[in-house]
């Protein structure tokens, strides 16, 4: 059975052939700037694989829905529920069906969710269905992005770790990955490292002609030569195309390009006013435009989920009362619970968020509510409870100064203050820069360093050194001052503190 198929030219005018049969086992990377053929060369590749091979094509764009007027490529609409798209390609698989997942109607997150739901299906197809299958990913960096864009953690984590999937393991499944993006610093690396064919067409960044030159294994000086291939020019190497650098222009295509730029035309003649009537007058005919912001699309429910709804359907049990406590009680309750967190050494570099949700499961625990278990009552607590401040001083009207002149600063920074400001209320040597670390929640004496600096920038506070290298923070806003302690003692660490009722 003839396995080359014809992707057009080499300069010298011999046809470049491509071996499919390598290509399966081997999987192929296509890179080029917007405009440079990257869709006529997969359209190229998939027509002339057509008679030969099964196909699956992701289509973000709906540019090769095309394919089903003249190859019978069946279209499968990416707005199905992920569920379903799993059972479509299962079903592809199965009876070897070439299909396009066209998926140009939903926003970039449905997309993401839509491609792990298809791809996860043509994964986990039973041993005896593993038919060799051509899976051609367009624009594969929104799907195996490098960071996070505008779609969801959770939907990037599921494409991604299909594109992986296809790229890594899907060899043994009959799955040949074609993979096409627009710049490979913006492509996963683990996703591009398992491609061994490449087609490099033109490109203008530096980085990424440097990271093409490295995968064809071309000297550096060599990257220049991408910025001046011409659309529909390519750079082939690998076991299925060349063993060397070869350039190749790609062959004419039969189907519609339905993604191609129009071509200029000139525009219409007509009168200034003519022009704003068309504008700010409604037409005839005029559709309204879609709500602006897109509206999430909801899943489709079919009947027989909606009758296994009702059938298990049980009731929320009541919420169990609240336990009546007087404003003493609750406040020691409190106390407690934020002193069992303090306790745990790791609590110093977890966020706030996370040990506000630890906090409030101990608080439902022990059946504690009401406005004291707020946000916004937490974090107040707990710059107090950080400040590690006595009794004797939480009662002075200096603290109660120092609470007021906390709140001017960002709320981050309300712990290291306050603990500041205990040590000058009890007239305690000055923390050093491990201590102020430790009271802001970080590692590094250079970054308490910089707070203090930052904090003496607005007003609340003085530092001084002597000539002994002695460090003295004053509060001009409280009238008190530390005595004067080394930044950096050779022992440092601070006890664990615990907050005060």
């Amino acid at each position: 059975m003839k396995t080359g198929i014809d992707m057009g030219a080499t300069r010298s005018g011999e046809p470049a052939e491509l071996d499919l049969a390598e290509l399966l086992a081997t999987r192929l990377l296509v890179q080029g700037n917007s405009g440079s053929g990257k869709s006529h060369l997969l359209r190229r590749l998939l027509e002339q694989s057509a008679p030969l091979v099964q196909q699956a094509i992701i289509d973000p764009e709906g540019d090769f829905v095309s394919l089903s007027d003249q190859f019978g490529h069946v279209v499968v609409d990416g707005t199905a529920s992920p569920v379903e798209l799993q059972k479509i390609a299962l079903r592809v698989r199965q009876h070897r069906v070439s299909v396009v997942l066209n998926l140009e109607e939903l926003d970039a997150d449905e997309q993401l969710r839509a491609t792990a739901a298809f791809l996860g299906g043509l994964f986990d197809i039973d041993r005896a269905h593993w038919y060799p299958m051509l899976v051609v990913v367009d624009e594969a960096q929104l799907f195996a992005p490098v960071m996070a864009g505008e779609a969801s953690d959770e939907a990037r984590r599921l494409s991604l770790g299909a594109m992986t999937n296809l790229m890594c393991r899907g060899r043994k499944r009959g799955l040949a990955g074609v993979i096409a993006t627009q710049r490979l610093a913006k492509l996963a690396k683990n996703v591009a490292a398992e491609a061994s064919n490449f087609l490099m067409g033109r490109t203008f960044l530096d980085i990424d002609m440097q990271r093409a030159a490295d995968l064809l294994g071309m000297d550096r000086r060599q990257a220049e030569m991408f910025r001046d291939l011409e659309r529909g020019q390519f750079v082939a190497l690998g076991p299925a195309l060349s063993k060397k650098p070869l350039p190749v222009r790609i062959g004419p295509v039969a189907s519609v390009d339905r993604g191609g730029a129009p071509s200029l035309m000139p525009l219409p003649e007509q009168a200034p006013e003519d022009a704003s009537k068309l504008i700010f007058t409604a037409g005839e005919d005029e559709v309204a435009p879609a709500p602006w912001p897109k509206q999430p699309r909801p899943r489709p429910v079919v009947a027989p989920e909606i009758i296994r709804r009702i059938e298990t359907h049980q009731p929320m049990p009541p919420p169990e009362p609240e336990i009546e406590m007087d404003p003493a009680e609750r406040a020691a309750a409190l106390v407690e619970i934020l002193n069992e967190l303090l306790d745990d050494p790791e609590a110093r570099d977890r966020p706030v968020a996370v040990l506000y949700q630890d906090f409030t499961v101990r608080c439902r625990m022990r059946r504690v509510s009401g406005p004291e278990t707020s946000l916004d009552a937490f974090r107040k607590r707990l710059a107090v409870a950080r400040a590690g401040a006595s009794e004797e001083v939480l009662s002075s009207d200096a603290w109660e100064k120092a609470l007021t002149a906390a709140e001017t600063l960002p709320e981050d920074l309300h712990g290291l203050f306050l603990f500041i400001a205990r040590s000058a209320i009890e007239g305690a040597p000055c923390p050093s820069d491990a201590e102020l670390a430790e009271a802001y929640g970080s590692h590094s004496p250079s970054r308490a360093r910089r707070l203090i600096g930052y904090i003496e920038e607005r007003g609340l506070l003085v530092c001084h050194v002597d000539f002994r290298g002695q460090r003295t923070l004053a509060l001009p806003t409280l009238g008190v001052e530390t005595a004067p302690g080394l930044a950096s003692p050779l022992i440092k660490g601070l006890p664990p503190r615990r907050a005060r009722g």
